[in-house]
């Protein structure tokens, strides 16, 4: 159930499962030059854009279910021809079933105009398609050993997990303009801050019919732009130019 107060709650549980990753990942200086490439486009409600990064691989921007209780997307990293759940922006990029970077839209509590305040974003994600197969394995087997009553271990699962995500590429993902009808609450404790920053990401607010608001509100739109720092000499796709630039720390 993704309610703000059920993560409040529950985030104690969650912590060997979901948040142990924001502190045991290590930090990696990233040596040498990376591919930098920047892709811009824009995205309607309830609708998925994509756009090739090259070397078979694709970056989604997909609509967040169920439509009918939340708005918004989930930024997605899979080959051409998708290789299942989970892609290699979510391994790559935990807390697994939290409050996370990679969700742009009005779950975990957050209202439409939280959403767009948290900007930028940033991510990870894998390019080798022979280490997404294995962190999908040891992600199973991460998610099966923390079920209720489970008697398989999960240790070298996790240990597994993280030595496989340590050496993904970095992204980020910036919001240039939206259309948002606001959520009516009152802003989650956690999402203050993006409450206050809202008014810095250019937005358009969308009228309503009377009686149609709700706590959270929704995202109609957004113009967006992804920069990804991908491996030295990285062969882009399509319209989408790369430069040789220092990776990130």
């Amino acid at each position: 159930m993704k309610e703000g107060i059920v993560y409040l709650h529950s985030i104690a549980a969650k912590f060997f499962t979901c948040g142990l990753f924001l502190w045991l990942l290590p930090v990696y200086a990233a040596p040498g030059s990376c591919s930098k490439l920047t892709i811009e486009g824009e995205d309607v409600s309830g609708q998925e854009w994509s756009a090739p990064m090259g070397q078979g691989w694709v970056f989604r921007v997909v609509p967040i279910q169920p439509a009918d209780r939340y708005s918004g997307w989930d930024l997605v990293v899979d080959r051409e021809q998708p290789v299942g759940f989970p892609d290699a922006l979510l391994l790559a990029t935990p807390p697994y079933g939290s409050l996370n970077e990679r969700e742009v839209g009005t779950t975990y509590g957050l209202r439409a105009q939280d959403a767009i305040g948290w900007n930028p974003r940033s991510f990870r994600f894998l390019t080798n398609i022979v280490t997404l197969q294995q962190a999908q394995q040891a992600y199973r087997i991460l998610q099966l050993g923390s079920q209720p009553n489970s008697q398989r271990p999960a240790p070298k699962a996790t240990d597994r997990l993280l030595g496989l995500i340590g050496s993904a590429s970095n992204g980020e993902f910036r919001i240039l303009d939206a259309r948002l009808a606001p959520g009516m609450a009152d802003p989650a404790p956690y999402a203050q801050k993006w409450a206050l920053s809202a008014s810095r990401t250019p937005h358009e607010v969308v009228s309503l019919p009377q009686g149609a608001g709700s706590p959270r509100g929704s995202l109609v739109w957004m113009r967006f732009s992804i920069t990804l720092w991908l491996p030295a000499g990285w062969h882009a796709a399509g319209k989408w130019a790369s430069e040789s630039t220092p990776c990130p720390r």
